[in-house]
């Protein structure tokens, strides 16, 4: 037998490549009417296929007989009007003719279409039939396996994915088959393929269906497939590991296996446990299993009862580069406020677990959302945010918060308290944030986690590092599918002195003109001593509050104002992105990556920084100075020989980008000992 024709008797008929066919059709499409329509659509029977003008001299009188009996006849010359057998194979080879198959056909097809020409009799019903060892009909929109497909006597392989099969009737399936592959359908259990399974298949592909719950184990046992060498579950919504497992040890030919991307794939002895269950195992989820690994997990089979149904991902966030300092832009503060902070944090949403404890996650920003009958409740949802005071800023007393809202305890205190929720709180709180940015808030169903609050610096360490703990894994599943949203959010809070009433034991305040009273009693009080009299006690208490006087050219320090009134943040996104996750389902270990939402730094506002820090650094050196030189009883320096010029090249100006490191990390244990750890 020719290598072509063996080729196609192992490929069969192809029918794949044709999009757009059958779209959009609501009735059910059976797989025997794809197959026709396919044969129909490669014109097997017209030009230059087929019997017609264009050679039908080239053929015996049309008697019957079989037809391995209908061999063409060898003319020496071709009649007028007719074509040769190598010029009606140059139309359908040939790129630029119009009879031409389109590129992305198969193989299969292109020998169909060569053997129509050279043997046209041939294309007959009984030879389809008998013909074809494999079948593909892949996102074909076909819902029904229709019991046509048993008059194909020979197919061995049947593919049948990218469909809309949500049932397959096993008595419509040819005994003969040895592949069968239903991959991204809307299959939800197995129970319907073993009513009547082919006894002798080798390879079932399910992958990307819906199959759920664990009943599903019931239907990969040796009584339905004694003969399976190959099983396909991979990214469905399988959960019971063990249960899983304990069937599978009954198929004795099993060598190869898929289950990643289920649930039940996401704990951290999944491979180490299928491994040691299943001796006979040659490959799971396309990596060969090592004979190093059968050696580090062996034992971890038989303490499956033992160990948790639960995943465990840690999230780490690090550095924070190319954030605007927004607050060299801001007017410098009068006595009267307002004070303005700013501090910097990222967050992240995360899947909710009904199952886990809610107080796991203490002192981090956790907050729920849940569906609310209107948009004021969410935008109430997001003041419930916790603070952690920065550097710059100043405390304030827990009389000090304002009536639209009260503001959460620090994030270092490990706690937070959560606006009232009432209608009314929510009408306020709407018109204080009419345009809430919905980026603040996390998706249905997730949890917003936060960094600490760290104030504004060249490179921001995060330095945040959390652990989740997830029972409840089929949403899981989803979230890493869906991903992580990365927020980087700039917090402004604008501080307010607030004029508290003197109690009754406090004393009174000083009146106007005591200060030069205190000076008078001071010079009293130094002509005493000279001459050896006692103090006076009024003196004595006028010489201490009598300040020492700051060296000259050394500014006195303004004194903010003991106790403020702080309104509610102010939250503003600097950037926002996606973090795609659906690596840890298909095995990877962790996602790692810089996540970069532009520049958002100008030349302008770097100039303004950096004069910024050399006049902070210039105060510093001076008031070092100012202390070496009353200890030495020296002259001050003047401020202008401590300047220190730090300039930005325009030409030199690079801008860094707006970015954040952030990794996401599947914990999976790597030898028995490891797994059994957490039972400690």
């Amino acid at each position: 037998m020719c290598p072509a024709l063996a080729r196609a008797r192992a490929g069969g008929c192809r029918a794949t490549g044709r999009r757009g066919y059958g779209a959009g059709m609501e009735a059910s499409r059976a797989v025997s009417a794809a197959v026709r329509e396919h044969l129909r659509r490669l014109c097997l029977q017209e030009f230059p296929c087929g019997t017609g003008s264009w050679n039908k001299s080239r053929f015996l009188p049309q008697t019957w007989r079989a037809w391995r009996e209908l061999i063409p006849r060898e003319e020496e010359a071709v009649n007028p009007g007719e074509e040769t057998v190598e010029a009606l194979l140059g139309l359908v080879r040939s790129p630029h003719s119009p009879w031409a198959l389109l590129e992305d056909s198969s193989a299969e097809d292109r020998f169909l279409k060569e053997l129509a020409i050279q043997n046209p009799l041939m294309f007959k019903d009984s030879f389809l039939y008998t013909y074809f060892r494999s079948l593909r009909v892949v996102d074909k929109q076909v819902s029904l396996v229709d019991k046509d497909l048993l008059k194909f006597v020979k197919l061995e392989e049947l593919i049948l994915s990218a469909n809309r099969i949500k049932e397959v009737n096993a008595a419509n399936l040819p005994p003969t088959l040895k592949v069968l592959e239903l991959y991204g359908n809307k299959m939800t259990s197995m129970e319907c393929l073993c009513a009547h399974p082919p006894p002798g298949l080798q390879h079932l592909g399910l992958g990307h269906n819906k199959l759920l719950g664990p009943m599903e184990s019931l239907y990969v046992t040796s009584d339905h497939w004694p003969n399976l060498v190959s099983l396909d579950l991979g990214f469905n919504d399988l959960t019971d590991l063990q249960s899983m497992v304990a069937s599978l040890r009954t198929l004795q030919y099993l060598r190869l296996l898929v289950l990643q991307g289920n649930p039940l794939a996401l704990v951290p002895y999944y491979r180490g446990f299928t491994i040691d269950s299943l001796s006979g195992l040659c490959v799971l989820d396309d990596i060969t299993v090592a004979s190093s690994e059968k050696h580090q997990f062996r034992g971890l089979g038989h303490s499956g009862d033992l160990l948790a149904h639960e995943a465990q991902l840690v999230v780490t966030i690090g550095n924070v580069r190319g954030v605007l300092d927004s607050s060299i832009l801001d007017p410098e503060p009068g006595p009267q406020g307002p004070f303005i902070t700013y501090s910097y944090y990222v967050t992240y949403d995360f899947v909710e677990d009904e199952e886990g404890e809610g107080d796991d996650y203490g002192g981090v920003l956790a907050e729920i959302v849940r569906p609310s009958p209107s948009t004021e409740q969410l935008g109430e949802d997001i003041l419930e945010e916790v603070i952690e005071e920065t550097e710059d800023s100043v405390e304030s007393g827990p009389e000090s918060l304002s009536q639209s809202g009260e503001l959460a305890e620090s994030l270092a205190s490990g706690g937070s308290a959560p606006l009232p929720r009432s209608t009314d709180s929510a009408e306020e709180l709407a018109k204080l944030r009419p345009h809430l940015d919905p980026r603040l808030l996390p998706s249905p169903g997730t949890v917003l986690f936060s960094t600490v609050r760290k104030p504004w610096a060249d490179v921001i360490p995060c330095g945040y590092e959390m652990q989740h703990t997830l029972k409840d894994l089929v949403p899981l599943k989803a979230f890493l599918l869906s991903g992580t949203t990365v927020t980087i959010v700039e917090e402004k809070i604008l501080s307010w002195p607030v004029s508290v009433p003197p109690s009754p034991d406090s004393p009174l305040p000083a009146k106007k003109g005591k200060g030069e009273k205190d000076k008078k009693g001071k010079k009293e009080k130094e002509e005493k001593d000279k001459k050896g009299k006692d103090v006076k006690d009024k003196a004595g208490r006028a010489e201490e509050k009598e300040p020492a006087k700051e060296p000259k050219g050394v500014k006195k320090k303004k004194e903010l104002p003991k106790e403020l009134r702080q309104d509610p943040p102010i939250l503003r996104v600097l950037g926002s992105g996606l973090v795609i996750l659906e690596p840890l389902l298909a095995g990877e270990p962790f996602v790692s990556t810089v996540c970069n939402f532009g520049v958002v730094r100008t030349l302008e506002t770097d100039q303004l920084t950096s004069a910024r820090d050399a006049k902070k650094n210039k105060s510093k050196k001076a008031k070092k100075a100012a202390l070496e030189a009353r200890k030495t009883k020296t002259k001050v320096p003047a401020l202008s020989e401590l300047k220190s010029a730090v300039t930005v090249n325009d030409g030199d100006y690079v801008p860094d980008a707006l970015t954040v490191e952030v990794q996401i990390q599947l914990i999976q244990c790597r030898s028995t000992e490891e797994a059994l750890r957490t039972l400690l």
